[in-house]
């Protein structure tokens, strides 16, 4: 009776979780048992390994062949684990020294030629092997990613074969390369072919400034979708720990291109008809959702009062803690969502509340309606609130060209600078995260008494009036203030003007 073992990696959210597979081969009638809660994907990994070792001109021994995914008390998901039971099959078939095997963590899903083909997950498993002092055997085309972790050792294989040749010294794979460290040019169209909407484009760049969420109001064709597509090219790069933040989830959803990472804050845009779980995560597999795919970046929400109200209301918490957790019987899972809500919606149901000749028959009570659709809560964490107004003909054909994506972008640089240095490594990552601690000390006198009567006259909630505070912090950055003024407060306090036919939040 022989024993082989090799290490791999379940998920729970973007942390991995150790796994071990453990393959018995001892006396008995032939057969090939998985035991240790696998999933369908993982319980088909059977046939996927004999037609790989079929393809190598092996076959499994006339025995009783038992591989165990320990610990068994954790659902094993995903084709990943068909590498690391071929490789540990191999080891018990003394094919491979154990040895070798039991110095690595595997992943890889196994075609039927023995071709090794990606995965989700490689960057958290590459970082969680180096933790635990291990090399990394994945897929070829996924070996940039992996070398992302550091100083581990990394195995990048195009196919199983390949491997058996390392492990035998015949040929020796090269150790892969982790891909340029580039951000990339900002692919987002110029904020200077708005003509017009200079109010919009202001409550833009503050949103830009602070990561601020925004919520654009108005008929349809006035350009609100325009508007929300020029905010990308107007955001800084990441950092490298955002990246490493934002690269992470993106290796868990399998959408890690080249093995590069995520310099550029993501922005996710999807349909009015997403469903809950797209939106905030779950599924049978507990993915993460586009909140979590828009970590640190956009998440614009096109048609706002569309969307399913459940899924709406189920922002209402990520928007404030920054994270999601999705609870199922056997397991919760967290996600990180810290992400720049940008919303746009229509008045009322036929898009022309208030335009004379245009409205519908049922006006003022179909915006009430519609409006209706979304709860005072969660209008009171949008921080900025603008109504974007058709441009006259005239206007549009003949207004000059504005400031370029370019000017605004350094601006809004320079005011992310500011928040950097005053708030340290420690400290909020943009005014949009800053505590009512951070910000009191930084707003004078005059600033502070129109803020107070201000949240008495306009009944501003706990929550709106420190968000008024933070926006107001982002408009004194861009004027490069060091002290909250009067001036800043009453900007800010403009835009958290009351929708159509809504009371002020």
């Amino acid at each position: 009776m022989t024993i082989a073992r090799i290490a791999t990696f379940a998920f729970a959210g973007i942390d991995p979780v150790p796994v071990e597979v453990q393959v018995q081969i001892a006396p008995g009638l032939p057969a090939f048992l998985l035991v240790g809660l696998p999933d369908k994907a993982v319980a088909e990994s059977r046939e996927r390994v004999r037609a790989a070792l079929t393809g190598l001109g092996l076959s499994l021994p006339p025995k009783r062949v038992l591989v165990n995914l320990a610990p068994a008390d954790i659902l094993k998901e995903g084709s990943h684990f068909d590498l690391p039971i071929a490789l540990a099959l191999l080891a018990a078939m003394e094919i491979i020294p154990k040895e070798d095997a039991a110095g690595y963590a595997a992943l890889g899903e196994l075609s039927l030629d023995g071709s090794i083909m990606p995965v989700a997950g490689v960057l958290p498993a590459a970082l969680g092997a180096s933790e635990r002092e291990l090399g990394l055997i994945c897929p070829a085309a996924q070996g940039g990613e992996a070398a992302w972790a550091g100083r581990i050792e990394v195995l990048a294989a195009p196919d199983i074969h390949a491997l058996l040749n390392h492990f035998r010294g015949v040929q020796l794979l090269s150790p892969p390369q982790p891909p340029a460290l580039e951000p990339g040019p900002r692919a987002a169209p110029c904020l200077s072919e708005v003509k017009g909407q200079e109010s919009a484009k202001r409550a833009l760049e503050i949103a830009a400034a602070g990561g601020h969420n925004l919520l654009m109001i108005g008929p349809p064709g006035a350009g609100k979708s325009m508007l929300a597509a020029r905010l990308p090219g107007l955001l800084p790069d990441l950092s490298p720990a955002e990246a490493l933040e934002v690269s992470l989830v993106h290796s868990i959803a399998g959408l890690l291109e080249g093995g590069r990472l995520v310099m550029r804050p993501p922005f996710r845009d999807p349909h009015h008809s997403a469903s809950m779980p797209a939106l905030v995560g779950g599924g049978h597999r507990a993915r993460p959702g586009e909140i979590s795919l828009a970590h640190r970046g956009v998440l614009f929400l096109d048609e706002w009062p569309e969307f399913p109200r459940p899924a709406l209301e189920a922002l209402r918490q990520p928007m404030e803690t920054g994270r999601t957790t999705i609870s199922r019987v056997h397991a919760h899972v967290t996600y990180p969502a810290r992400f720049q809500c940008i919303a746009a919606m229509n008045p009322c149901r036929c898009g022309y509340l208030g335009q004379a000749g245009r409205e519908c028959g049922r006006a003022p009570r179909c915006g009430e309606d519609y409006q209706m659709r979304l709860s005072g809560p969660l209008l009171d964490r949008m921080d900025l609130t603008i109504e974007v107004l058709p441009i006259p003909a005239a206007e549009l054909t003949r207004a000059p060209a504005g400031e370029t994506s370019a000017i605004v972008a350094a601006r809004v640089q320079a005011a992310r600078d500011a928040q950097r240095a005053r708030w340290g490594e420690a400290g909020p990552a943009n005014n949009a995260e800053a505590e009512i601690r951070h910000l009191q000390p930084l707003l004078d006198a005059e600033a502070e008494t129109l803020l107070e009567a201000a949240a008495t006259r306009l009944r501003l909630s706990s929550r709106a009036h420190v968000r008024t505070l933070r926006v107001a912090r982002s408009i004194a950055d861009l004027a490069g203030d060091a002290s909250i003024r009067r001036g800043h407060v009453a900007e800010a306090l403009a835009f958290r003007h009351r929708m159509p036919g809504r009371a002020a939040a």
